[in-house]
């Protein structure tokens, strides 16, 4: 059966999209941040924030919808019907939704041999809703809290079963917009922002992004998490820093607004597209010694950048293993296999950035994982193998407890001694 299309975003209406958006995610291959994008740049803002919650919404929360749906419909369901019903039992039971629009206006989406089934089930569903959400604290972890149950147990065995389920229930929760005030580029800050308390110059916002202020390069959106990594390395103006997995640069940019723009900055990456934006990126938060190059540190170090800097951020590709609030693909993308090739590319790259950092210089390794195997393991093999650096501190980050995004960051300093 093919999708419906909408002949443009202007006619076509937010659950139509949503559904377009829900379909295409699950033939596989496209994030969903993307396809939203693709599919719902044309919407006003409280249309396209619509589209937004029912598609993040389903997929953050798609085990608990799917057990509703197989409840009510045991039988067998075509992938269409499937993300369709899905999509309005998240209006009903995450969305909270009026009853009657959620149901009448995703039956009127479906095609029209679908729409007795797709008003049977959801009509169901509202009749037996106290049942379901009275049930909800009793079903397993990975139902309850949409979870891969592959990860539920790697959780449960790291951090113990009381710690699991407090990460897994913020993970299905919406996470809200933060920002950053660049002091290079001062602004009037609106009165809605709610101030972090522990976070100087952080804030969280009621609304969605503020465009013109993040194109004047006043402010930059990231989460307060992205810190701890920033003020473990601490740049001092002057310093020859370099950040070696840069691209957007966001990490970049707060040592840039660290030192008031007074350092000298290399930020590599190693896709080439991304060069050009993160040279802008950078320009707009007021850097003054700024150049990007094009580097595959799982390549060695070239010589000419062997020993020069006095600090090295490196911020590896990881899992996601603590940002799965806000990336909703990534609990349904990753394996367990995973953290295993990844370990790997991050023992890798670390062992050959470290070849820049000179004589009494720093480097941060950084993750935005809370696993284990890609955090204090990768550092205390790479330590084992080189005793020229030593440990001085780490972090971890557990989201619930932060109230952000989970990270780990560890900072290590290499000995003057040849």
């Amino acid at each position: 059966m093919s999708v419906p299309r909408p002949a443009s975003s202007n006619t076509a209406s937010p659950r139509a999209i949503a559904y377009q958006c829900l379909t295409g995610w699950g033939k596989g291959g496209i994030f969903a941040e993307t396809l939203i994008a693709r599919h719902a740049s044309g919407l006003p803002s409280h249309d396209r924030a619509m589209v937004q919650a029912i598609v993040l919404g389903t997929l953050r929360n798609m085990r608990w919808l799917q057990h509703i749906c197989q409840t009510l419909r045991p039988a067998y369901l075509e992938e269409n019907a499937k993300w369709l019903i899905l999509a309005g039992l998240c209006q009903l039971f995450v969305l909270k939704q009026a009853e009657h629009a959620a149901v009448a206006e995703t039956v009127a989406v479906a095609p029209a041999k679908l729409r007795g089934l797709v008003n049977g089930i959801l009509r169901n569903a509202v009749r037996r809703r106290a049942e379901f959400e009275a049930e909800l604290p009793q079903l397993p972890l990975g139902v309850r809290y949409s979870a891969p149950d592959w990860l539920v147990k790697r959780w449960v065995n790291e951090f113990g079963a009381a710690e699991a389920e407090q990460m897994l229930a913020w993970n299905v929760q919406t996470p809200p917009v933060y920002v950053r005030l660049n002091p290079l580029r001062p602004m009037q800050v609106p009165a809605e922002w709610e101030p972090l308390p522990h976070a100087d110059g952080w804030y969280k916002l009621p609304g969605g992004i503020p465009l013109a202020a993040l194109k004047a390069g006043q402010v930059y959106v990231a989460d307060p998490s992205t810190r701890y990594c920033i003020e473990l390395l601490a740049p001092q103006k002057g310093e020859h820093i370099l950040d070696a997995c840069a691209a957007p640069g966001g990490k970049s940019a707060a040592m840039i607004a660290a030192t008031a723009g007074d350092i000298h900055l290399l930020a590599t990456d190693s896709a080439p597209h991304r060069l050009d934006q993160l040279k802008d990126n950078l320009l707009r938060a007021g850097g003054q010694d700024v150049q990007v190059a094009c580097h595959d540190w799982t390549s060695p170090c070239p010589e000419a950048l062997k020993g020069s800097f006095d600090a090295v951020l490196l911020d590896v590709p990881c899992s996601n293993s603590g940002v799965l609030q806000r990336r909703v693909d990534a609990r349904w993308r990753m394996q367990p296999s995973e953290f295993d090739r990844l370990a790997q590319l991050q023992a890798s790259i670390l062992e050959q950035a470290c070849s820049a950092v000179r004589p009494g210089g720093r480097l941060v390794y950084s993750t935005c994982s809370i696993d284990s195997q890609e955090d204090r393991q990768v550092v205390d093999a790479f330590l084992s193998c080189h005793p020229e650096f030593s440990l001085v501190r780490d972090y971890l980050a557990l989201p619930h407890r932060e109230h952000a995004d989970g990270a780990y960051a560890a900072l290590l300093i290499k000995s003057t001694e040849p």
